[in-house]
């Protein structure tokens, strides 16, 4: 089974983002819906075993919560959902290749930033509050992470967000360059546990951890929305900046000036055939 090389991956990327946005709404928002639960769960799977490990184990127990959280992201790519910072690289590379316009990629954001937001919310109310999931004797590590969340400032929230879908964009990407199950796996597994690990902020995941911390009796959705505004931008830009249009310049505008110059050529050669017909 061959894998893709990366022209031909910004090639299938820009295909589906033009497929993204041709998505009938009630179809995307479902899977957008699925998609905010399925990052919740891996975060809540995040917080459950690191919420009862030892504190001195430190830096092995973020590792060992690391290691889970991307079953989201393998969830919603091999399972099938939508999740925001995804299609901030997918969608983009379309935009930045001229395949939509920029109101359909706005459009996209949009539906899936919203229901990415309510199945979030579902997830963080329904198991993390009415079962208890992310209380009881998690609760001090589910307001910690909130905390440390809404503590940074803009412009460490932004930066961070960037950070982050540089890796999330990057998963997306590796994962569209292989065709088994495993590989896509393997794909998705290191960059997510990477951007966990160093803590980058990902706004979708905070859809889950920050209202699981309000319903809890801590925080603010004041704090929230001052949170999700930076790291929502940063993300934009990871996505769409660092990953979309730096490949977009590197394998698609090459690949397009390749072709460009090998039809010159053709023409080039099949004019000086004609002439040499007609002499």
């Amino acid at each position: 089974m061959t894998d893709f090389n990366p022209q031909e991956i910004a090639q299938l990327t820009v295909e589906k983002g033009v497929s993204k946005v041709n998505t009938p709404i009630g179809k995307e928002s479902l899977l957008a819906f699925v998609g905010g639960a399925f990052i919740s769960i891996g975060y809540l799977a995040y917080i459950r075993i690191t919420g009862t490990l030892p504190a001195e184990w430190g830096g092995l127990s973020t590792f060992i919560g690391a290691g889970v959280f991307p079953i989201g992201l393998i969830l919603i790519l091999l399972g099938g959902g939508e999740l925001l910072t995804g299609n901030m690289m997918v969608v983009s590379m379309s935009y930045i290749n001229k395949k939509i316009s920029f109101l359909d990629m706005l459009k996209n954001w949009g539906i899936v930033a919203f229901f990415n937001l309510i199945g979030a919310l579902f997830v963080a109310y329904f198991f993390g509050h009415i079962l208890g999931l992310t209380e009881g004797v998690v609760l001090e590590k589910t307001i910690a992470v909130a905390q440390a969340k809404v503590g940074d400032s803009f412009l460490i929230a932004f930066i961070s967000g960037i950070g982050c879908n540089w890796l999330v964009g990057m998963s997306v990407w590796l994962c569209y360059g292989t065709k088994s199950f495993s590989g896509k796996i393997l794909a998705i597994w290191f960059p997510v546990m990477v951007f966990v690990l160093i803590g980058f902020q990902h706004v979708v995941a905070n859809f889950f951890i920050i209202p699981a911390a309000i319903f809890a009796g801590s925080l603010s959705w004041m704090a929230f929305i001052q949170n999700i505004i930076p790291v929502f931008l940063g993300n934009a830009v990871g996505g769409s900046i660092f990953v979309s249009l730096f490949y977009s310049i590197a394998y698609v505008k090459k690949t397009e000036k390749i072709k460009k110059e090998s039809l010159s050529r053709e023409r080039l050669l099949d004019s000086s055939l004609s002439t040499e017909l007609e002499k």
